[in-house]
């Protein structure tokens, strides 16, 4: 598989998003679909503290008993973390106590790309930079990164980082999908293309919708995830409006002999300044259909195409 630079890590173009792990399926099936993964040529895994209460961690550092060396493990947090309960994520005690912790569910001496899961505004960023700085010196850490900044957040950290003389967020990891193309217009995309910032997009298939599952004038499937959700919480990701939309693409992608899965993982592989593509996966057979979806080597004119249609 194609692997591309996230700092000093090099990792696979498809990764494996670990939310899944401890929420919707048990240790011996998150087994199976880490075997698959690396069975495929994934090799970057990315979980956080919050996910299953920590279950993801834990399962995930089961599974990957005995080859730890063949994976690079991301982890992330402070999203649980709120400043009423007194847990200013970013402080660097909350860093230093989160990843121990972390460790320890993992079973792990350290993780590979350790981030921050979202901002902390009560806390200067050049704190929470210098104690990731130290526990990479302390080889608990080898790359850092953030999730959900703004174009001027990350501007900030990268100018904290420069005065201090140590180094900012190499990554950030924000939600971007054929249905969600925000970073493309808050400048975020743009600034990590000019900085050199590794992109890394989570929700690619919308919790499911770019799969091709959903059909318009269809009922939801009863074994789906917006199934099993229900009507009330699934209405937030899935209308009318969205599956025409998703209708649309799927005809642009079949006639050019793709799925809308494939065209979904594509468009954003294709963009040079991502460096990885994390989906959640409950099943082998879902981690392979990611990985072939991938492979499509899209032109910038197909992608302009694509993002003309989205306009329309």
């Amino acid at each position: 598989m194609e692997t591309r630079r996230i700092g000093i890590l090099e990792v696979s173009v498809v990764g494996l998003g670990c939310n899944n792990f401890g929420m919707t399926i048990d240790a011996d099936a998150t087994r199976a679909v880490v075997d698959a993964a690396i069975d495929a040529g994934i090799t970057y895994f990315d979980t956080a503290e919050s996910y299953g209460n920590g279950e993801s961690e834990q399962f995930l550092g089961r599974a990957l008993a005995g080859r730890r060396d063949q994976v690079l493990v991301a982890t992330k947090w402070g999203f649980t973390a709120r400043p009423d309960e007194g847990k200013r994520c970013g402080r660097p005690e909350h860093v230093r106590a989160s990843l121990d912790a972390s460790l320890q569910r993992l079973g792990m001496e350290h993780v590979d790309h350790y981030q921050l899961h979202r901002p902390d505004p009560d806390t200067p960023i050049a704190e929470t930079l210098g104690a990731l700085d130290e526990l990479r010196q302390a080889g608990k850490i080898r790359e850092i990164g953030c999730t959900g900044f703004s174009a001027a957040q990350l501007a900030e950290a990268a100018e904290a980082g420069a005065e201090a003389g140590i180094a900012a967020f190499p990554s950030v990891q924000n939600h971007y999908s054929l249905l969600t193309r925000t970073p493309e217009i808050d400048g975020v995309l743009a600034l990590c293309a000019e900085a050199g910032i590794a992109f890394v997009p989570y929700f690619p298939l919308e919790s499911g919708l770019l799969t091709g599952k959903y059909k318009a004038g269809a009922a939801i499937p009863e074994n789906s995830r917006f199934g099993r959700w229900g009507e009330k919480r699934s209405k937030a990701f899935i209308d009318d409006e969205k599956l025409a939309l998703v209708a649309r693409l799927e005809l642009w992608a079949t006639q050019r002999g793709h799925s809308i899965l494939e065209l979904a993982m594509s468009y954003l592989a294709s963009n040079p300044t991502v460096s990885t593509v994390i989906a959640g996966c409950t099943t082998p057979e879902q981690v392979r259909t990611n990985v072939a979806a991938a492979r499509w080597a899209m032109t910038e004119e197909e992608r302009a195409e694509v993002r003309a249609l989205l306009a329309s």
